[in-house]
């Protein structure tokens, strides 16, 4: 550890560093509002003082107004339910009951249609599932995904809504639940279901890939841990779950309101929009929109996966540790460990170990890891700059990992002590 004046002269140079840089965005943002407001139409928000909101992050803005819609009136009601249901009914109905929940809680928000969409995804997995074959339920996996960027099938679904607003949520809900019904097949054909799921393993596949709270957005919570944590909830007291509640929204209240205060006073995302602004503003500035940027987007998946993990806690389940500080981080392999857990989680248990991960030699890693940032690249939609995202990510990862095996070398490692 180095000395406690070393380490508060770095703290407070990195804060001077982060503060000076974000006055720099925020002054570029007042000195041109009217050129922004006039190109990105901001919005005026009176719960702010009147101050204007940049509203380009498609993703914050998509959620929250949803949110206000009908999402959290629908996540309150999972919570009314299934604490009722732990209350006056047998633990041993409750995932069936919250599974049923769910199937309306879809049905109210996305209609029939996606209901049928679900279920429909849901079954095909579930049938090829049933020839043991892990290859064969990835290929069923992938080409599910994939029909989701077909043309043909976008505008069949497009014509189920009257918005594209709603045409988006089922997009978004089907893509996440992908993920859960691969986590149930690939565990099936693995023949790893316990005893008391095989025999009902069908409706158990609808209880897992029906739970509301992570319906939407995730976070990821594996088939094994869903099963375990559901048959043996750690379910508190009518008193302590009000405490956990109470604190929970705290939280989420404090993360809200930041993210909400930064969407106010810095107009990131429409400056980033512009490329005349961008070629005129200082160093300073671009280096506080990147800034801006990154820990906008770690206080907005704090209140998008830290509502499903407070219920989840409320339902007696554990959900993935929500997402570290990106200020903190200073590796590639530690921003993906780290950022979304129940991710890295599914990416690690389905795609890397199977591929031999490490235990593979120098050409296995390299290859395991390629095919799990491919996997991340295509599920997230495949596009042109999420390959090469996904392309630069690997090749850090790998770097990092080098330098790791370097350092790790006899020789190395006793030049290094040598010089201590």
């Amino acid at each position: 550890m180095l000395p406690r004046w070393e380490l508060s002269l770095y703290l407070l140079a990195s804060l001077g560093f982060h503060f000076y840089s974000f006055y720099e965005v925020y002054r570029v943002s007042r000195e041109h509002e009217e050129e922004l407001d006039q190109e990105f139409e901001l919005e005026t928000d009176a719960l702010f003082g009147g101050l204007k909101k940049d509203p380009t992050d498609f993703e914050w803005s998509f959620w929250m107004e949803w949110g206000k819609q009908r999402l959290a009136w629908l996540l309150l009601g999972h919570t009314v339910v299934s604490q009722a249901a732990a209350m006056l009914l047998a633990k041993k109905h409750r995932p069936w009951i919250l599974m049923a929940y769910g199937m309306w809680a879809c049905w109210s928000v996305l209609g029939a249609p996606g209901v049928v969409m679900v279920l429909l995804h849901t079954i095909i997995a579930f049938c090829v599932a049933q020839f043991r074959s892990l290859f064969l339920s990835w290929l069923c996996s992938l080409l599910l995904l994939s029909t989701l960027r077909l043309q043909g099938v976008e505008d069949i679904k497009r014509r189920w809504y009257q918005t594209d607003s709603e045409y988006y949520l089922l997009q978004f809900t089907l893509t996440v639940r992908c993920l859960y019904y691969t986590s149930f097949s690939l565990e099936f054909c693995g023949q790893q279901l316990p005893a008391t799921c095989a025999s009902h393993s069908f409706p158990w596949m609808l209880a897992y890939v029906f739970y509301y709270p992570v319906f939407h957005n995730g976070p990821i919570l594996n088939f094994p841990e869903f099963f375990k944590q559901m048959q043996q909830p750690e379910l508190c007291s009518l008193k302590d779950s009000l405490c956990i509640l109470t604190c929970g929204l705290g939280r989420l209240m404090c993360w809200w309101v930041l993210a909400e205060l930064m969407a106010h006073l810095l107009y990131m995302h429409a400056i980033y929009g512009s490329i005349l602004l961008l070629q005129d503003v200082n160093c300073w500035t671009l280096g506080g929109l990147a800034l801006a940027q990154v820990l906008f987007f770690y206080v907005k998946y704090l209140v998008l996966f830290g509502i499903p993990a407070l219920l989840m806690r409320l339902d007696g389940l554990h959900p993935p540790p929500l997402p570290r500080c990106v200020s903190t981080m200073f590796s590639f392999t530690g921003m993906w460990r780290y950022f979304d857990v129940g991710l890295h989680n599914f990416l690690i248990r389905y795609v890397y170990i199977p591929l031999g991960g490490s235990q593979r030699g120098l050409l296995g890693t390299l290859l395991s890891t390629a095919m799990t940032f491919a996997f991340v690249s295509y599920w997230h939609g495949g596009y042109n700059y999420l390959w090469c995202w996904a392309a630069l990510n690997w090749l850090g990862v790998t770097v990092e990992n080098g330098f790791r095996r370097l350092l790790d070398t006899p020789c190395v490692r006793d030049g290094l002590a040598g010089l201590g």
